[in-house]
């Protein structure tokens, strides 16, 4: 497994991480047994997520001994609002993780100006997460989301460690000027959505083509020791010309109908978070993680089933998705 530098905060990551979301969908049991080939074979950062309902546990009780020796690099992170909420979340997630501190906290799911500006204000949660770090309890603070031009604002604004964004063969926004401003402020990059939701079907040599490119670490999530096998393979291994070919073809193939969730989209009149609700769909029918997204589907506001077909989303999409039947495709997932 190659080693990469975490931006400024001095930590050496393995370049192919692991992503903590589908770990809800096994057993305690075969957590432990995924989590600990994943540590045999060099893995060291592990992400997870408050939202991902028992993940942190899971990645815990697999860790039992470990993490006060700094022998894994544990990363989570929160999309509350307020400081009370922040500083509640983190000693939950210590809890899970059975530890006393967390070596990355992340604001989660940086979108939507509302909320930026409510995470920033007095009293809200970059306040919280600041003073978990002043005691102790947090060693290093980044920021995720989804859309590059609104992460690179922020990396202008205030000083983070890390910043945490999508990318892959399908999805390259941060390629122009969040990536290289990061580099150059020597802040460290994890490139969550490597496979784009598990939409690409070749995930070692999606990985590889990833590798090609100056981040600190990519985090493919995984459920299986097949899954931890395969990923981990791709550390060092060179990206050949007809899997470049395989590549394009898959792009090819994915045609106009992926979302990148840019939320150029937004505001939907209905109240309607199209993003999201596509990405719900995607987590379960890629991720076979159905009730987990029919859960978070049925807490939206605005369904897709509110949809009056006005068609606004789709002549602001910058992708000319074809939103209106995609929002029927999701009705359809969810048993609407």
């Amino acid at each position: 497994m190659n080693y990469r530098k975490l931006g400024k905060t001095g930590l050496l990551v393995s370049e192919i991480g692991f992503g903590g979301i589908p770990l809800q969908r096994i057993t305690p049991e075969e957590a432990v047994s995924v989590v600990r080939e994943a540590l045999r074979l060099g893995i060291n950062f592990f992400d997870s997520a408050r939202g991902y309902t028992d993940s942190e546990e899971k990645l815990g009780r697999a860790m039992r001994g470990m993490i006060a020796r700094r022998e894994v690099i544990l990363a989570t992170k929160s999309g509350v609002l307020t400081k009370e909420e922040m500083k509640r979340d983190v000693e939950i997630s210590l809890r899970k993780f059975e530890t006393d501190y967390i070596d990355l906290y992340q604001l989660h799911n940086m979108r939507g100006e509302e909320k930026i500006a409510r995470i920033f204000a007095p009293g809200g949660a970059w306040e919280g997460l600041k003073e978990a770090q002043e005691e102790g309890r947090v060693r290093f603070v980044g920021i995720t989301g989804h859309i590059p031009s609104q992460l690179l604002e922020l990396l202008q604004e205030k000083s983070f460690d890390t910043v945490q964004f999508p990318f892959n063969t399908v999805e390259q926004e941060a390629l122009p000027e969040l990536l290289p401003y990061a580099q150059e402020h020597d802040i460290g990059t994890i490139v969550m959505k490597p496979l784009a939701g598990g939409v690409l079907g070749r995930p070692a040599t999606a990985l590889k083509y990833i590798l090609q490119h100056q981040f600190s670490t990519a985090i493919p999530g995984m459920k299986s020791l097949a899954e931890v096998r395969e990923n981990a393979a791709a550390s060092g291994a060179a990206l050949g010309e007809w899997e470049e070919g395989k590549l394009r073809e898959e792009k090819e193939l994915l045609g106009p109908r992926f979302c990148r969730r840019c939320d150029y989209c937004q505001p939907c009149p209905q109240g309607i978070d199209i993003p999201s609700l596509l990405t719900l769909q995607r987590y379960s029918e890629r991720y076979d993680l159905h009730d987990w997204a029919l859960e978070r589907y049925r807490l939206q506001q605005a369904k897709a089933g509110d949809c009056l077909e006005c068609g606004e989303c789709e002549e602001k999409c910058p992708y000319d998705l074809p939103i209106r039947e995609l929002l029927k495709s999701c009705c359809q997932c969810f048993g609407e």
